[in-house]
């Protein structure tokens, strides 16, 4: 959590406001990588 957030686990529980912008970063960033897996998916089976 510290490594990937800058923050503690103690700290993302205990603020709302915090846990919900680690949540709305983790869902960016999850999208983001399924859009490149399908990229590189289309090209791998052009």
């Amino acid at each position: 959590m510290h490594q990937a957030h800058n923050m503690s686990y103690a700290e993302y529980s205990r603020k709302l406001d915090t846990r919900l912008k680690v949540e709305e970063k983790r869902q960016r960033e999850f999208e983001q990588s399924q859009k490149m897996i399908a990229q590189v998916d289309r090209q791998l089976h052009r």
